[in-house]
């Protein structure tokens, strides 16, 4: 029997990061499933899925313990593999967003995107500088899913209403 770990890491950004974590799990059992990294405010953060026999995960607990005398900042819990509801239908939507960045924007996409029951499974924001001007504008890739049949056209409304500048493009998978 197996059990299956999220890893949640962060540490000042320098080479070998991902060596030394992907070795840790390794040399203890585990098989690095899934991951997503990123570079941010002078960090490189991520998540990372590991699979483990339930009778190594102990070793694995103690080997990631370790790691923080290395200054890498790790958390780690037991994945519950509840999945949302089997029975309701649900559609994968990709939006994407691009307006003026603001205090609060993220907050208020995500109360719509709840509001309308849309699950957030991935979400990517960034500023870039307008190609106009350099105005900093907020844009977001969010993946989301949805129950089928839900009224996409009103989703598209209420995230629109949020600014006037707001630019939405919502695509079904």
């Amino acid at each position: 029997m197996n059990t299956s770990f999220v890893l949640s890491f962060s540490a000042k950004d320098k080479p070998g990061i991902v060596e030394l974590l992907s070795n840790t799990i390794s040399c203890n059992g585990g098989n690095w499933l899934e991951s997503a990294m990123s570079h941010l405010a002078g960090r490189f953060v991520g998540i990372v899925v590991v699979d483990i026999a339930t009778d190594k995960k102990t070793n694995l607990s103690s080997a990631i313990n370790a790691l923080a005398s290395t200054d890498l900042l790790i958390s780690f819990e037991i994945i519950d593999h509840q999945q949302l509801d089997d029975d309701i239908e649900y559609q994968s939507l990709e939006i994407e967003l691009t307006g003026h960045d603001r205090t609060g924007i993220v907050n208020e996409i995500s109360s719509v995107l709840a509001k309308h029951g849309a699950n957030v499974e991935d979400l990517s924001t960034e500023l870039v500088s307008g190609s106009m001007s350099a105005e900093l504008l907020f844009k977001a890739d969010i993946h989301v899913s949805i129950k089928q049949g839900a009224d996409l056209d009103d989703l598209q409304e209420a995230i629109e209403a949020i600014a006037d500048d707001l630019m939405v493009d919502i695509r079904t998978d």
